[in-house]
Parts: structure tokens; C-alpha cells; sequence
């Protein structure tokens, strides 16, 4: 390690995203993944594991809606 770095044409913030913009992975469990890749793979040509999942998320937060509205916010 040097004991002086130059940071004379350094630019502050070069890499900084905001947490809204951060795509964090979601690991499935293997059952879960299973069951896709299993029984969906092959039913539809167009498999996207990543659009069903939202899919499934986007239809339980609106069940959840639905059961819970005062938590809408």
C-alpha cells in the first residue's frame, strides 16, 4: 500500500447510487426453485423465473392490500 495517494483529479460521488437504484439478488430456496424450473420451464417457451416471481410478489402485495388497508402507505 503506499503511505500517499493523489487524488487530485478525483470526482466524489463517480460511483454512487442511490439504495432505490441497487438490484439486490434474491436467493430462491431449492424447493422454490425447483418447482419452477420443473413445472413452469416447460410450459412456456418464454420462461422468465424473474418475471414470474414479480408476478407472484406484485398479486400477493395486492391480496395484502385488500386484507389490510390500512397499510396501503
Amino acid at each position: 500500500m503506499k503511505t500517499e495517494y493523489d487524488f487530485t483529479n478525483a470526482e466524489q460521488g463517480k460511483f454512487y447510487r442511490p439504495i432505490e437504484e441497487l438490484d439486490i439478488p434474491i436467493y430462491l430456496d431449492k424447493e422454490v426453485r425447483k418447482f419452477f424450473f420443473e413445472n413452469i420451464r416447460d410450459k412456456d417457451r418464454s420462461f422468465s423465473l424473474n418475471e414470474i416471481i414479480n408476478s407472484l410478489i406484485k398479486k400477493d402485495i395486492e391480496i395484502s392490500r385488500k386484507l389490510l388497508p390500512e397499510q396501503t402507505a
